[in-house]
């Protein structure tokens, strides 16, 4: 299995179970995830609660909420929006910290491609959300989640380039 975390934190934020589409010559990874039931669940075990003095009415404590399987698995963080000038600023700090942990080879790819991906991302700021590993490290990159049009599951982005490949 391969866990992928985040350059500067070391945050997991995704492994090889869940898929990815390359997008911008590799600069962003576009992943499916899905909402997903977690907690209890009510089993029907064929019991009569009449029968052994129950008044057939109990019902189980259920749990059950729903989540999204990324978000849950990774423990990423919500954050609040971004502004235009807020994403921005943030954009240029990521580049800047980012570049300074890769090598010239892969900083230089990075630096040719994130120019369209940040733009790709611009044109949907205002239906992005936001999330960071569990730390909430100030540097920490992003992941980006929106909704496709007619969706009911969200996709993910990442910065390739900000993932470190990790063997389990």
């Amino acid at each position: 299995m391969l866990l992928y975390q985040d350059l500067l934190t070391g945050d997991e934020l995704l492994s090889d179970s869940f898929p990815y589409k390359e997008l911008f010559n590799g600069c962003l990874w576009e992943v499916d995830g899905k909402w997903v039931v977690k907690g209890a669940v009510d089993f029907d075990i064929g019991a009569n609660p009449s029968a052994e003095g129950g008044d057939g009415e109990e019902a189980v404590d259920d749990q059950a909420v729903k989540i999204v399987d990324i978000v849950d698995t990774f423990r990423l963080q919500e954050q609040p929006a971004f502004s235009k000038k807020e994403f921005v600023a943030w954009v240029k700090k990521y580049i800047k910290l980012l570049t300074g942990k890769l090598d010239a080879e892969k900083a230089d790819e990075f630096k040719k491609n994130i120019e369209p991906a940040t733009k790709f991302l611009m044109s949907k700021l205002s239906d992005l959300q936001f999330f960071v590993g569990e730390s909430m490290g100030d540097d920490a990159g992003l992941v980006f989640a929106y909704y496709k049009e007619g969706a009911t599951d969200p996709t993910f982005l990442y910065f390739s380039h900000g993932l470190k490949e990790v063997k389990c």
